[in-house]
């Protein structure tokens, strides 16, 4: 499932190619695409029909168009294979993306905005803006109803990493498992997780509460550090699934030091590396590096 750097590399790519474009008719093509919203396909259509597009925003693993005029947005999750792609106009029945098109929105210049989903678990649904409401600390941001539950991501230059750091040492529980809950901190996936655990020399299994504020805030740091190296190189790719908007894969996958490295060195200090099963995922650590007590 693509993590935050890779939803921001779309939403970075979308802000840079629609903001201040007027959406002159948009059809949702697939119901599932369309789930969320009481009224189907034709309510997401008719609520993107001639609305200015003002800013593309994200928070952790979402992203949505800010429609004017008005205070709503489209928000899009992309689930496990969701591509938001800009096509030129004229791209039809010969563009390979066609066959799993499930929503598309066409611009005031021609251009079409797809959503292309092969695995459909994500999803288009527009909604009212409402304040955030982030349980660790001060949370300034207007978000689609959808996400007001979800807390503030890594990269939001408002997050207080103490106030956060003192949030999560309350708590009793499995550090990885914290990280991947979305309440205190958003974003943070099961690959991005293990590279920050491993820069941090933290093991995926230590309790929070027997961690200090100052190691936790230098975990979170990690994760920042994590997020930004992977922006650098437009995500991580596993196969042709995640893509940015021109349909280009990233390679961060290229520069990670633990996840998917089941047996080979740590790079850090020779010690094979580990993978355990954890929360029906896996945890890849270094059991020399980041010891559990």
């Amino acid at each position: 499932m693509p993590e935050l750097p890779e939803v921001e590399t779309v939403r970075s790519g979308l802000a840079n190619l629609i903001t201040g474009a007027r959406i002159d008719r948009a059809e949702v093509l697939h119901p599932r695409a369309a789930r969320n919203n009481a009224g189907g396909q034709g309510e997401v259509s008719a609520a993107l029909k001639d609305r200015l597009v003002s800013s593309v925003e994200r928070r952790g693993k979402f992203l949505w168009l800010v429609l004017a005029p008005g205070d709503d947005a489209l928000l899009v999750h992309l689930g496990m294979s969701g591509q938001m792609l800009i096509k030129d106009p004229g791209a039809g029945e010969r563009d390979p993306n066609l066959r799993h098109r499930r929503a598309f929105a066409v611009l005031d210049d021609g251009r079409e905005v797809w959503f292309v989903d092969q695995r459909t678990f994500g999803y288009w649904s527009t909604g009212p803006l409402v304040d955030g409401r982030s349980t660790a600390g001060p949370d300034t941001r207007r978000v689609p109803l959808r996400v007001a539950h979800i807390a503030p991501d890594l990269l939001e230059p408002d997050l207080d990493l103490g106030t956060v750091a003192r949030t999560l040492k309350t708590r009793d529980t499995e550090i990885k498992r914290l990280l991947l809950a979305q309440e205190i901190v958003s974003g943070i996936g099961n690959i991005y997780a293990d590279e920050m655990l491993w820069r941090a020399r933290v093991h995926p299994r230590q309790r929070a509460s027997r961690m200090s504020v100052t190691r936790i805030t230098h975990l979170l740091g990690a994760g920042i550090d994590v997020m930004r190296d992977a922006l650098a190189q437009g995500g991580t790719s596993f196969d042709a699934l995640y893509v940015n908007v021109n349909g280009d894969s990233g390679y961060f996958d290229r520069s990670l030091n633990v996840y998917g490295r089941t047996g080979r060195d740590c790079v850090r200090c020779g010690f094979p590396v580990t993978r355990e099963q954890f929360m029906n995922r896996s945890s890849h650590f270094c059991g020399n590096c980041q010891r559990r007590y």
